[in-house]
């Protein structure tokens, strides 16, 4: 099995965005969540979008949003991923990729293994197991157990977020066997922008990572 793929998320700027590319991200994720440190302008991330463009995923992250929005979003950016972090139910999920022709992931916060059933529910496109800190949707900073992972019983790619860092990519690789891993306050020098050395890092161990 091959290395998985990396999605560096919480990008604000298109510089980090660039970089991120450059060292070969699958894709970068913008944040639309009003709430977030990390919260990405609509301008800035249609700049991004513009640049871009088929070179690497485009991935929006919303939580309770409205469809009209996301939908808004995704055509002015130019989304090809839309992330669903909030209570979504999975016909929403469904009509996200309807009206936006974009691919979707939902994600969960794990607290326990009923947060990975949780996900048997939703036919997206990708699955995202994240992290939990109470109040957040996402960016917590703060791994799950990697070891709930094993039970989830669907065949849609998994992505592994919460927590990752160059130190310990390698090992949530090995322990999950997922798709992708996600990562934003790991490879940041402050909440919404990168550390380039940081990011090089983190991208350097995942791609050398190796499945069990």
């Amino acid at each position: 099995m091959e290395a998985p793929r990396a999605k560096i998320c919480g990008v604000t700027r298109l510089g980090d965005a660039q970089l991120a590319a450059e060292l070969g991200a699958w894709a970068v994720g913008m944040v639309f969540f009003p709430r977030s440190r990390r919260r990405c302008t609509l301008a800035e991330a249609e700049t991004i979008g513009a640049a871009l463009r088929r070179r690497v995923e485009l991935a929006g992250v919303f939580v309770n949003a409205t469809l009209d929005e996301i939908a808004s979003v995704s055509e002015r950016v130019g989304l090809t991923l839309v992330q669903l972090h909030g209570d979504e139910g999975p016909a929403f999920c469904a009509e996200v990729a309807r009206r936006t022709g974009a691919r979707t992931i939902k994600a969960v916060s794990v607290r326990g293994a009923f947060s990975v059933h949780e996900l048997e529910r939703f036919h997206t496109d990708y699955h995202l197991l994240d992290g939990h800190a109470p109040g957040q949707h996402g960016g917590t900073g703060e791994p799950f157990d990697w070891s709930l992972a094993a039970l989830r019983r669907a065949t849609v790619p998994l992505i592994i977020g919460g927590g990752l860092d160059a130190a310990n990519v390698g090992e949530a690789i090995a322990a999950t066997r997922p798709f992708a891993v996600d990562v934003a306050s790991g490879v940041e020098a402050e909440p919404g922008v990168k550390d380039p050395q940081r990011l090089r890092a983190f991208l350097d161990a995942a791609q050398a990572a190796v499945p069990a």
